[in-house]
C-alpha cells in the first residue's frame, strides 16, 4: 500500500502511544482527551452515507494518479507514454470511487471494471501504435490493480502485448521497475516524489500538482524512470462526515465546517498518530482553525474509522479520497 507521511512506522507509533499514556486501542474509540466542548452544535450524527469535505485551503499534498515507466522502455517505445497519458486525461477521483466500490463492495473483478471504464470513456480512440511486450505491476490492493488493468487494456489497443502482474509494496516494485522486470506501474504523485527524494526532513512535494510534478523530474531521471501526466484523479488523505451531518450543518468544505463549529464540539477520529502529524489534527487546527472536543483512535482511513462515523461516534474522520465507501448509495 501507499505510505503517507501521516503515518509513522508501527514500532515508533507504539512507542509514542506508550509514552503518552494509554489510549483506546484501534476499534475501541479511545478518547485521547482534548478541550471540553462548550456546546453540541457539531456533535456526531449517525448515517450510512459518507461524504468528503473539500480541502479548500489545500492542507493535503497532491497525490494524483500518474503512470511510472521504466525510462529505457519509454525511450524504445515512443507510443507508450501517450497511450498512458490518454488514461490520465480522462480519469477522475469520482471514477476511482465508483470503480473501487464496484470491486470492494459489489465484488466485481478488477478486469471487468477496468474494461468497462475504458469502453465508456473512449480512451482507445486514435492512439499512436506500438509493439512489444509490456508488463504492468498491479500493486497489492484494489485500486492499483484496477489502474493496471486499465493501462493494460489501453496499451493493448495501442498495439502492445500487455500483461498485469501482482506486485508488493513500493519498496519492492520500484526497484523491479528500475531494473525493467516490470515496465509500468500506477503511482501517486506526492507519495512517489517523497519516496524517491528519501529525506523525511526535506519535503519536496506540496499541494501544487505542477510544482510537485516538476520536483519529481530530476528524481525520476536519477532513478531511471519517467512519469506520465498526472490525472485529475487523486487518492490522498481526506476528512469525511456523514451526509446527515453535512446536511444538518449545511457544510461541504472544511472552511465551512470551521465556521459552523466554533463551539468546540467536534469529535475527530483517525489513527493514533493523528494528533501529532501535520496533515491531520494539527493541520486542521492550524490551517482551518478547527477546535475539537476530543480525539478517538481508530485506524488510518479503514473500516473502523468509517464505522465510527456511520454509528455517530465521531463527527469527522480521516479517510482516503477515492475510497469506495464514498460512492453514493441508491
Amino acid at each position: 500500500m501507499r505510505i503517507r507521511r501521516l503515518l509513522l512506522p508501527l514500532a515508533l507509533a507504539a512507542a509514542l502511544t506508550a509514552a503518552c499514556g494509554e489510549s483506546g486501542s484501534s476499534g475501541t474509540g479511545g478518547d485521547s482527551g482534548g478541550n471540553e466542548a462548550s456546546g453540541d452544535a457539531c456533535a456526531p450524527i449517525a448515517g450510512d452515507q459518507l461524504v468528503v469535505l473539500e480541502d479548500d485551503e489545500d492542507l493535503q499534498n497532491a497525490d494524483n494518479v500518474l503512470p511510472a515507466v521504466n525510462a529505457a522502455t519509454a525511450e524504445a517505445n515512443p507510443a507508450l507514454l501517450p497511450a498512458l497519458d490518454a488514461v490520465s486525461a480522462q480519469l477522475t477521483t469520482d471514477d476511482l470511487i465508483e470503480m473501487n466500490a464496484a470491486v470492494d463492495v459489489q465484488r466485481q473483478s478488477a478486469e471487468d471494471v477496468a474494461a468497462a471504464w475504458v469502453e465508456e470513456n473512449g480512451v482507445t480512440e486514435g492512439l499512436e501504435q506500438g509493439s512489444g511486450s509490456i508488463a504492468i505491476g498491479g500493486g497489492n490492493f484494489s485500486e492499483p490493480t484496477i489502474l493496471a488493468n486499465i493501462y493494460a487494456d489501453v496499451l493493448e489497443a495501442a498495439g502492445f502485448d500487455a500483461s498485469v502482474q501482482a506486485t508488493g509494496n513500493r519498496e519492492l516494485y520500484l526497484p523491479a521497475l528500475q531494473r525493467g522486470e516490470i515496465q509500468v506501474h500506477p503511482e501517486y504523485l506526492s507519495t512517489v516524489t517523497e519516496f524517491l527524494e528519501g529525506d523525511d526532513e526535506n519535503q519536496v512535494a506540496s499541494n501544487d500538482v505542477q510544482a510537485t510534478y516538476e520536483a519529481l523530474q530530476p528524481l525520476a531521471e536519477e532513478a531511471g524512470l519517467v512519469f506520465g501526466e498526472p490525472a485529475e484523479a487523486a487518492d490522498q488523505n481526506a476528512f469525511a462526515v456523514t451526509q446527515a451531518f453535512a446536511d444538518e450543518l449545511g457544510v461541504s468544505t472544511l472552511s465551512e465546517l470551521a465556521d459552523a463549529c466554533g463551539d468546540g464540539s467536534l469529535v475527530l477520529g483517525g489513527p493514533g498518530e493523528c494528533p501529532t502529524r501535520p496533515f491531520c489534527q494539527p493541520g486542521l487546527e492550524d490551517t482551518y482553525g478547527l477546535e475539537f472536543a476530543s480525539f478517538q483512535e481508530y485506524d488510518a482511513g479503514g473500516p473502523l474509522t468509517k464505522a465510527a462515523l456511520q454509528q455517530g461516534e465521531i463527527s469527522l474522520g480521516l479517510v482516503f479520497s477515492s475510497d469506495g465507501a464514498l460512492a453514493q448509495q441508491d
